[in-house]
């Protein structure tokens, strides 16, 4: 257990947006966990531009609109969910709190909220699955070297209920992450990948003259080919995310993915890519509405949620303020988050005259409004 504080036992009043966590959970980690949670790739150049990219957006509000029984519901992929947040992958989630991934899932249950579990859970994919309430939950994929490990966790996903299966494609290799190296980040004893097990040792081994990125740590990366073999796998729907490019996007559709998540791993894999938020319309454009696009990296306001569905997302993924709600309270720190976020939402959809969300598009935002 890595808290310096406990956690605390009630929400104090002096909390009034998703940042105010940040000195609360500050208090209560260690520099390693600090530093995995909050550092990005290389020079953090990604990190900040995705935040930059959201508030150089600027909306257009319609006013004197009749909004009277608006909601903030949301249809994806067969769920009827009560708002567009979901909870992205986190990794090794003891590293915040005691009962990690649980305490999690506990929240996005009490809440309705869709978590997406990671495979580098600190906690085991069915524990997680019985946290939540019966509240749907995905579970997201990092495809193993070995395809019976793969079709494994396939399985064990599908028992215990989860929704989907979502596969990150974004970081075959851990990005260059300097905060994690200055303070020398290693999982502390009880903290590990526990639902991998002894899958960890069937990593490629070392061979002579191999080259350690081309040859050993990309020898199992997945390929597309990949992705077709486990859609074929499963009856349940199959999420790609990291994607940025539109190339990808079409390629997605073409091999039968479900939806497609736009991020960039919240600036945690490749510095000076480009900002999610900014790639989005052009992957929205060439998908023509084919699959359903959710967006993660950089979500940080109800404001930001509202501009990603007008560039064309149909939801939202946030991971690293709802960790920062979990470090500094609990599951109650986590129902915070998504409640401080999911009025914020609300109250912009009142102040853009929008009843629902399938009224947003690119007309609320400043560069598509008419000029006179």
């Amino acid at each position: 257990m890595t808290s310096l504080l406990p956690p605390l036992d009630r929400i104090p009043p002096t909390i009034a947006a998703l940042a105010d966590y940040e000195p609360l959970a500050r208090a209560r980690l260690h520099d390693n966990a600090w530093a995995y949670l909050t550092g990005g790739a290389a020079d953090g150049v990604t990190l900040q531009a995705n935040r930059n990219a959201f508030d150089a957006l600027k909306l257009v509000p319609r006013v004197l609109a009749d909004i009277r029984g608006g909601n903030t519901a949301i249809e994806l992929l067969g769920l009827r969910l009560p708002h567009p947040v979901l909870l992205a992958p986190v990794a090794f989630q003891k590293l915040f709190h005691a009962n990690g991934e649980a305490a999690t899932a506990m929240a996005a249950g009490a809440t309705g909220t869709l978590m997406v579990a990671s495979t580098q859970a600190s906690v085991s994919l069915e524990e997680i699955a019985a946290a939540g309430q019966g509240s749907p939950q995905w579970f997201q994929l990092y495809m193993q070297p070995e395809r019976a490990a793969t079709k494994a966790l396939v399985e064990r996903a599908e028992a215990a209920n989860y929704r989907a299966i979502v596969v990150t494609v974004d970081a075959p290799v851990s990005g260059i992450r300097n905060a994690e190296q200055r303070v020398g980040f290693c999982l502390p004893p009880g903290v590990s990948a526990v639902n991998l097990g002894n899958f960890l040792n069937m990593r490629s081994q070392a061979v002579a003259d191999a080259h350690p990125v081309f040859d050993i740590a990309m020898a199992a990366a997945p390929v597309w080919d990949d992705i077709a073999w486990l859609i074929a796998q499963t009856k349940l729907p199959v999420v790609l995310k990291g994607i940025l490019s539109p190339d990808d996007g079409r390629k997605a559709q073409a091999v039968g993915a479900a939806a497609i998540i736009v991020s960039n791993h919240g600036g945690r894999t490749l510095d000076t890519q480009v900002p999610a938020i900014e790639a989005l319309p052009g992957i929205a454009a060439a998908l023509d509405g084919k699959l359903p696009i959710l967006l993660d990296s950089g979500v940080r306001r109800g404001t930001d949620v509202l501009k990603a569905l007008a560039l064309g997302a149909q939801a939202v993924l946030i991971g690293r303020p709802y960790i920062m709600g979990l470090a500094a309270a609990g599951p109650l720190g986590v129902a915070h988050v998504i409640r401080l976020l999911t009025d914020e939402l609300a109250i912009a959809m009142a102040l853009m005259g929008i009843r629902t969300l399938d009224q947003v598009g690119p007309h609320l935002l400043f560069a598509s409004a008419p000029r006179n």
